[in-house]
């Protein structure tokens, strides 16, 4: 059991994300790409389409490039992971070629007997591919626990546990499926995922407290005995071996998933339908290292890792991993991301990813020398209960910001993107300010004080006069004193 000395102790898991092998898809649409002049002037859209259509199915397994590449892998992990690892805790998609991945692994490591009791493997049946399981629209249902089990009977894997499959294990883990998984319903199963992720490795932590468990520890210390025990040699034995969760995967879910453990409970849709504005990639079989320490505590060790495919005999297997390989899809239109939402909150309602950016955007393009008040002051006035932030939003970006003190009408700090400026934001930005005011009736005019030429003539452009106070001492030649009446 653990003294009180361990209260401090950082206990975590050793966590490997593994995209599968090159699939025949894959293949598919590498092939297409190649003889239809993807990503050129001359590229063939109605060919490529009617190709891949022709040649795709829907729970495809691996290309030859993609069993070396899982061969490859195996190679790697079964001694990292003999030297190194206590219990080995697989979580495998239920996908064909994910399964295909990790047979050369769980058979080497199950060598020695029918069943390594070190090695527990569970398919999961909600972390498939997005879209599910699909030939040209039609459902299809996906292999059932049983079928699942014979593809892994060959690897000595007899025991392996079944969960989320949503019609029961005895049926397809796509059974419920009524067409192809759309986006919304991907980042929701994505969300569903993490929780699960999270408690299924919380429970091992919780038992690593309740319990003695020699291979859950705070890898952070070193005990005797282990003082020469070098971290990047991953084939060199351990004196103390660790707990090792594996999640072979694949590459879009993966990226959605890899999103919330990133940045938490914090990560949005930001339209229906379409894709968020960052994503991670992964090559074929690349592995993504994390910690886990408990309560959806992670720390990212590396990202996208092929070891395994380095050297010269090597590298013709790299694939999956490029621009080419259609990851730039993922990312939204500039359509999508050109429509503007202004909102307003007063200062201590600010959600912190919004008074982030805009925090951000003050520090790096408000001049410090016109402005009339200090900075303790500006400080003050951005917290005060009557200040209100105005914000232009492009989804979760923010692109503009103002300040806008309610009792006198004084709007201060004014910041556009420079990549923004000529898209209407320092507009937007305006007149949702102007119609704010004629709404609340609480003042009667804008004021205003910029302290350059530039927004000077920006604030002319938007209704605003110069006025008699201008000429006073408190205001230099360069920051003068302007008004827009309502």
């Amino acid at each position: 059991m653990a003294s009180s000395k361990e209260k401090y102790v950082r206990r975590s898991i050793s966590v490997h994300l593994i995209r599968h092998g090159e699939s025949k898809n894959n293949q598919v649409y590498r092939d297409a790409q190649r003889l239809f002049k993807g990503g050129t002037p001359d590229f063939d859209l109605k060919s490529w389409t009617k190709y891949v259509a022709e040649h795709r199915v829907a729970d495809p397994g691996l290309s030859d490039v993609g069993q070396e590449q899982a061969s490859r892998l195996s190679h790697y992990l079964e001694p990292h992971l003999a030297n190194q690892a206590g219990e080995v805790r697989f979580v495998i998609s239920p996908m064909r070629r994910t399964i295909e991945t990790m047979l050369p692994t769980l058979t080497a490591m199950n060598r020695n007997s029918n069943e390594n009791p070190h090695v527990k493997t569970v398919i999961n049946g909600f972390y498939f591919e997005s879209e599910g399981c699909h030939t040209r629209e039609k459902v299809e249902p996906g292999m059932n626990a049983e079928q699942i089990a014979e593809c892994l009977s060959p690897a000595g894997v007899q025991d392996a546990s079944y969960v989320g499959f949503q019609n029961g294990p005895e049926n397809g883990w796509y059974a419920y499926g009524t067409g192809p998984e759309t986006r919304h319903e991907s980042e929701q199963r994505a969300a569903r995922f993490y929780v699960w992720m999270m408690e299924f490795l919380d429970e091992q932590l919780m038992e690593a407290e309740r319990s003695e468990v020699e291979d859950i520890f705070d890898a952070g210390v070193t005990l005797p005995g282990e003082e020469n025990d070098k971290y990047h040699n991953r084939f060199e034995p351990r004196a103390r071996r660790r707990r090792t969760a594996i999640f072979c995967g694949h590459g879009d879910f993966m990226s959605l998933v890899l999103k919330r453990i990133i940045s938490g409970f914090g990560h949005a849709i930001e339209r229906e339908g379409e894709s968020h504005r960052s994503a991670f990639v992964h090559f074929n079989t690349g592995i993504t290292e994390l910690e886990y320490f408990g309560k959806g505590r992670f720390l990212l060790m590396s990202s996208n890792q092929v070891p395994h495919l380095h050297g010269p005999s090597g590298e013709c297997c790299i694939t999956g991993g490029s621009l080419k390989d259609g990851w730039s899809y993922l990312m939204p239109s500039d359509k999508i991301l050109l429509d503007s939402e202004v909102a307003f909150a007063f200062s201590d309602d600010v959600q912190p990813h919004i008074a982030e950016q805009t925090e951000a955007l003050r520090s790096l393009y408000l001049t410090k020398s016109g402005s009339s008040l200090s900075q303790d002051e500006l400080d003050t006035t951005h917290h005060k209960s009557n200040a209100l932030t105005v914000v232009v939003k492009r989804g979760l970006q923010v692109v503009g910001c103002a300040s806008l003190d309610e009792r006198t009408g004084r709007l201060s700090d004014v910041v556009v993107r420079p990549s923004a400026r000529r898209s209407q934001v320092g507009r937007s930005l305006i007149d949702a300010v102007k119609n704010h005011a004629i709404q609340s009736q609480k003042f009667d005019k804008i004021i205003v004080e910029p302290d350059t030429s530039e927004s000077k003539a920006f604030f002319e452009k938007m209704g605003f006069e110069l006025t008699e106070d201008s000429t006073d001492e408190k205001y230099t030649s360069e920051i003068v004193h302007m008004e827009c009446k309502l």
